[in-house]
């Protein structure tokens, strides 16, 4: 049985987990049997479609952590049709707007409290249910604020009703913000946005999310007090485990840090 990300959350426990840009289902079933937390299948970025989600999300599952997905667009359908599918939790890119973290909500929510259409084809498998309580109150919602206009309307966007979390892409952030995209960013104007974010999130009861190069970056923001870390990606870790092992090979003492795009 997977673990249930809300309520893991709502115990105010800090979650680790993985991201998937490669549409293998045994990729995203070996990240979770690790012991992560959660898996995020990524449509947005990643190379994987619906399809290959769908079967990532059960993979997931069955090696005991909870299926996430970050969808392509804020679009009502590719919401709800992710939900259908069974994900614990969407994260909507490009928040910029009170109102389209409105939105975003509300495509996660059945009416009245929404416009989240009826077919939980696979999600009322995997909770059991076919109850709109059930599987309208289950799933989590966060956006992301990548940028300047993002950031500019920060307070508006954290108080939207029914909102669960704000996730920072750091490297969509540094662009959004003139800088070159990488996740560990040292410049003091992405790490007061970061910061800023994460305060916002404290006022308003949200849980912060963020993209981390790696396990020790993973382990600074959980001391800072985000609650929901993502520490590996699947093509990073495979492309710095395989530069690692060639260095090995032919005798160089570099260990290339495993980086993403996020």
């Amino acid at each position: 049985m997977s673990k249930v990300l809300r309520e893991r959350l709502q115990e105010k426990k800090t979650v680790f987990g993985g991201w998937c840009a490669l549409p293998a289902a045994f990729g995203a079933e070996l990240l979770a049997s690790a012991g992560l937390d959660y898996v995020c299948a990524d449509q947005q970025h990643g190379l994987l479609d619906y399809g290959d989600a769908v079967t990532m999300f059960a993979a997931i599952e069955r090696a005991g952590a909870a299926p996430v997905t970050r969808v392509p667009a804020a679009a009502d359908w590719m919401i709800g049709k992710a939900l259908d599918a069974g994900t614990q939790a969407v994260i909507v890119p490009m928040c910029e707007t009170a109102a389209q973290a409105a939105a975003a909500v509300a495509a996660c929510r059945y009416p009245p409290a929404g416009v989240r259409s009826y077919g939980p084809i696979r999600a009322a498998l995997v909770r059991n249910a076919r109850d709109t309580a059930v599987l309208g109150g289950g799933p989590l919602c966060l956006v992301m604020i990548e940028s300047r206009q993002g950031l500019a309307n920060l307070e508006a966007i954290a108080a939207t009703p029914g909102l669960d979390g704000i996730y920072v892409g750091p490297a969509d952030l540094a662009l959004g913000l003139g800088l070159e995209p990488d996740l560990d960013k040292p410049e003091r104007e992405h790490a007061d946005a970061v910061r800023a974010i994460l305060e916002a999130c404290r006022r308003h009861g949200l849980t912060a999310g963020i993209q981390c190069s790696g396990g020790a970056s993973g382990r600074r923001y959980a001391d800072m007090g985000f609650g929901l870390i993502t520490i590996a990606k699947d093509s990073a870790l495979l492309q710095a485990g395989a530069r690692q092992e060639l260095a090995a090979a032919q005798g160089r003492g570099d260990r290339p840090a495993a980086q993403g795009y996020t």
